[in-house]
């Protein structure tokens, strides 16, 4: 059980409702990466949309209310009354306890939608009775939703902290290095090695900041910070447009706060600076 929201409020995930539950209900209606809420007020609907949907899943409560999630059709058009709205651009619209399960919502729908046939014979799969999975009656080979464990970390000199402008980032935008971990390594070595391979410095011992689901599509971001240890910036032309070291009152374009861990960590960092906004 996860507390969280301006109440502290209580989110046990289920994969089935209690039986017998009669309480209240919050519906997530996802369309390829939207969120479907009211188009005045931009809260998510407490009854339930009634849309044609590909699937629908259970996904907790929230002290007593339920949290269901729907995987709407692509040509699905909402009524005058309501809009979607990508994920992204949902943050801050609605609580945040409430996009963080929107997340969810998309990842559950996503992993339900991509594994409707088995990877290991073929078969069509079924929902499993007890657990957040997909069976195959044929050889029972059983699918868990996909997670990729992604590192991000915050490298610091000094007074000085290290950015990089990814080539995925449109115009000039930095923000910290981030890479995905590799099969048979520690999140520390993944640290060590996307360090070393990005910009081409060595590190001291990686410390653990924080984490953060991603619903983009399906990551968990965890992150460290780092001293620098030795080393000259040599970037991987591949990945980085721009690599450099920055002082607090000589800040680049680059997250603050925000949806994203690595705002946290930015920000976290400007305030051991003495910069508060």
């Amino acid at each position: 059980m996860v507390s969280f929201g301006p109440d502290n409020e209580r989110f046990n995930p289920l994969v089935h409702p209690p039986e017998g539950f009669s309480g209240t209900a919050i519906y997530i209606a996802i369309r390829k990466g939207h969120v479907m809420v009211h188009d005045e007020s931009g809260e998510l609907p407490t009854v339930d949309p009634d849309v044609p949907h590909r699937s629908r899943h259970f996904l907790g409560l929230i002290d007593d209310t339920a949290v269901w999630g729907l995987d709407i059709g692509d040509d699905h058009n909402p009524t005058d009354d309501w809009r979607f709205v990508h994920l992204r651009q949902l943050y801050g619209g609605i609580p945040e306890h409430h996009w963080v399960l929107a997340g969810r919502a998309e990842q559950i729908a996503t992993f339900e939608r991509t594994h409707q046939f088995c990877g290991q014979c073929g078969s069509p799969t079924e929902s499993h009775h007890r657990d957040r999975a997909r069976v195959c009656p044929s050889c029972r080979h059983m699918a868990f939703p996909r997670l990729t464990p992604a590192v991000i970390m915050r490298v610091t000199r000094g007074e000085e902290i290290l950015l990089a402008h990814g080539a995925q980032f449109p115009g000039r935008f930095f923000s910290t290095l981030a890479g995905f971990v590799e099969p048979g390594e520690s999140l520390e070595h993944a640290v060590a090695r996307e360090v070393r391979e990005e910009v081409g410095i060595e590190i001291g011992t990686p410390r653990y900041f924080g984490s953060q689901p991603w619903p983009f599509p399906h990551s968990l971001m965890i992150g460290f910070t780092a001293e620098y240890e030795s080393g000259e910036i040599a970037i991987q032309e591949e990945e980085i447009v721009e690599a450099g070291w920055f002082t607090a009152d000589a800040m680049p374009p680059s997250p603050k706060g925000g949806m994203s861990i690595a705002g946290w960590m930015i920000e976290d960092w400007l305030g051991q600076q003495g910069v508060v906004d």
